[in-house]
């Protein structure tokens, strides 16, 4: 860490001694990441597979049946037991922990869906015969990286426009203050029940929808940091040196107007997060089948007699955002300025 200022050196002493935010980090990180690789640990299609001293890779590529020996061209059905026969004849199979994807349907229940957990289905089926923990483990990733590519791209849109309003003032300041006011009173969430009455929401569609406001939580923020600090001695020192406007501000103002959006980040993370789990859960949001805490929060209330269901969605929303909780406050700890170590 010897590139570290000792400014910064400090703040991340502080954090790592915030005992609940570093346990909430690495909490987090380990479930992200094991949440990336959804397809290693759920899958309906085997990892690997050798046959006649060939290898094959059905979860990357498809293969068809007669490539094992059987009869049709048609891509190979692993939870076949005639298709394991054939290869296990002339080979083996490495399955993942878990056998079932997100939309993959169990037709062998012992009982009618949504099936309570057993040794096959460790949480449960919901309503359509589809595993519990492969839809907790996928809709995890879609929310968190939902969640971080709209905050990382708010930040960047809310510190551009609260940096040019803060460091230049005058009517564009005004102009773009009564701007905002307008666009913030917008009801988001009706435009976005219409939109979805017309067509029907995407991933990216939600993302660009959901950008067109929440870039605003930022703005205030660098606006008044620039707007404290845009006639301070070594700003006008720069001015008269000839320094370009855009240096100035990018160079010298901003990384002091960082530290307030660093600390509001993992904020609106965690409100990007809830926003999608509640358009979900109102039926706005992704598209149907897309794996989704939201949804099978839904799930759990319009199945009351599998609570399997509803206290599944419950613990993982509320695990997720506690850990988004803890670690913004142990990163507001950090940066406060009246913290003393």
């Amino acid at each position: 860490m010897n590139h570290l200022s000792p400014l910064n050196q400090r703040r991340l002493n502080r954090f790592k001694k915030d005992r609940r935010a570093i346990i909430s980090f690495w909490l987090f990180s380990l479930l992200f990441m094991a949440s990336l690789f959804s397809e290693l640990i759920a899958n309906d299609k085997p990892l690997l597979v050798k046959y006649e001293s060939h290898f094959f890779v059905p979860f990357l590529k498809a293969y068809s049946e007669t490539e094992f020996g059987g009869d049709f061209e048609t891509e190979a059905d692993y939870k076949d037991p005639y298709v394991i026969d054939l290869i296990e004849a002339n080979g083996w199979i490495i399955w993942p922990v878990i056998r079932f994807d997100y939309s993959t349907i169990n037709y062998d229940l012992p009982t009618p869906a949504p099936s309570p957990p057993d040794q096959t289905n460790w949480l449960g089926t919901d309503d359509n015969g589809r595993d519990v923990v492969a839809r907790i483990l996928y809709g995890f990733r879609i929310s968190c990286l939902f969640g971080f590519t709209l905050t990382i791209i708010s930040a960047l849109i809310g510190v551009i426009a609260g940096a040019l309003q803060g460091f230049h003032g005058g009517k564009l300041d005004l102009l773009f203050q009564r701007f905002i006011e307008v666009w913030g009173s917008m009801p988001t969430l009706f435009i976005l029940i219409i939109l979805a009455s017309v067509v029907q929401p995407s991933f990216w569609m939600l993302m660009g929808f959901l950008l067109l406001f929440s870039w605003m939580g930022f703005v205030g923020v660098v606006r008044a940091e620039f707007l404290r600090t845009r006639n301070f001695e070594y700003v006008l020192a720069a001015k008269a040196l000839g320094m370009s406007n855009n240096r100035i501000m990018f160079k010298h103002v901003l990384p002091n107007a960082m530290v307030a959006t660093l600390t509001l980040m993992p904020f609106v993370l965690s409100g990007s997060v809830t926003t999608l789990t509640s358009l979900d859960f109102l039926g706005f949001g992704l598209p149907p089948g897309s794996p989704s805490l939201g949804e099978l929060l839904a799930q759990g209330k319009a199945n009351i007699q599998a609570p399997w269901l509803g206290l599944s969605a419950f613990f993982v929303i509320g695990l997720l955002m506690a850990l988004l909780v803890f670690i913004g406050e142990g990163v507001r700890n950090a940066f406060d300025p009246r913290h003393t170590d």
